[in-house]
């Protein structure tokens, strides 16, 4: 049986990191406010760009600069690059292992083809790295401040066009994580290129003061940085939530466990007070 000492120990050591996942968890709760306010205000942006990429496609249709572009060009995909965005700190529960698993069972469904990982977030990266993946790129700090930067993803945009427009892949996908709620998150596989063609004709009749082939070719390229972009904000706003959640219920087992040290501390407290008791007792009836 461990000593008075030693429980006392262990309960100042348990209330020390409790103090530590409560402030993380405080910490967690402001970021995600920032965070979810980025995202609540991208998303119209982001569908809204979408509709009328999808009706210039449709009022481009059958015109030369739409049948030349290379961001519309399909082909099979035998070469895939999936962007895996995962976060670059730890302590949020299941958030990185569920993207990692994800992207796992991605290229487990598509081992025909030949897929190429851009890493987006420090705990993706270290865990392929180590399994010695086919990796195109690594970005490992991009979330240590908590919200997502643009300029980091035009970069990551440029890279993935690049690749495209040369061939060197045939399809693009995004797998993370998409925020729903302070709860809640959702693990979404996304297509992002080659642009998926509408069905049918525009819905929207636009006065077009250029062709809508020279629109596209503009368009395009906007669309993909903005859906990298956007994913990159719902990555950030569903960590923050998770970390949160994992540091309340840390903190709540932490007071479980101090309970359960403090019910024993005051056992052995009891067992000792007892025990000299027997023994003053004892001593006293031996000198009768």
């Amino acid at each position: 049986m461990p000593s008075l000492i030693d429980i006392r120990r262990r309960i100042r050591s348990v209330r020390n990191t409790q103090q530590i996942t409560k402030a993380m968890k405080m910490v967690s709760a402001a970021k995600l406010r920032r965070a979810q306010d980025r995202v609540l205000a991208a998303r119209p942006y982001s569908r809204i760009l979408r509709e009328i990429l999808q009706n210039v496609v449709a009022a481009a249709a059958g015109s030369e600069e739409a049948e030349t572009n290379p961001l519309l060009a399909r082909r099979p995909e035998k070469r895939i690059q999936l962007l895996v965005i995962t976060a670059d700190r730890g302590l949020a529960g299941a958030f990185n292992s569920n993207v990692i698993k994800l992207a796992q069972q991605f290229i487990t469904d598509h081992r025909d083809a030949e897929v190429t990982l851009e890493l987006l977030g420090r705990r993706g990266r270290d865990f392929f790295r180590r399994r010695h993946a086919n990796i195109s790129g690594e970005h490992a700090t991009l979330f240590l401040r908590g919200v997502a930067e643009l300029d980091p993803a035009l970069e990551i945009a440029k890279s993935v066009i690049q690749r495209f427009e040369r061939a060197e892949s045939d399809a693009v996908y995004i797998a993370g994580n998409q925020f729903k709620s302070m709860m809640s998150s959702t693990l979404v596989v996304q297509k992002i290129l080659p642009f998926d063609l509408p069905e049918g004709g525009p819905s929207v009749d636009y006065i077009f003061e250029q062709p809508p082939g020279r629109m596209l070719g503009e368009l395009l390229p906007r669309y993909i940085r903005n859906q990298i972009f956007r994913a990159m904000l719902e990555s950030v706003a569903a960590e923050q939530a998770a970390r949160m959640t994992a540091m309340d219920a840390a903190s709540r087992n932490a007071n479980e466990v101090i309970d359960k040290l403090t019910l024993n501390m005051n056992r052995v407290r009891q067992a000792s007070i007892t025990r000299e008791i027997i023994e003053i007792v004892s001593g006293a009836a031996a000198l009768d």
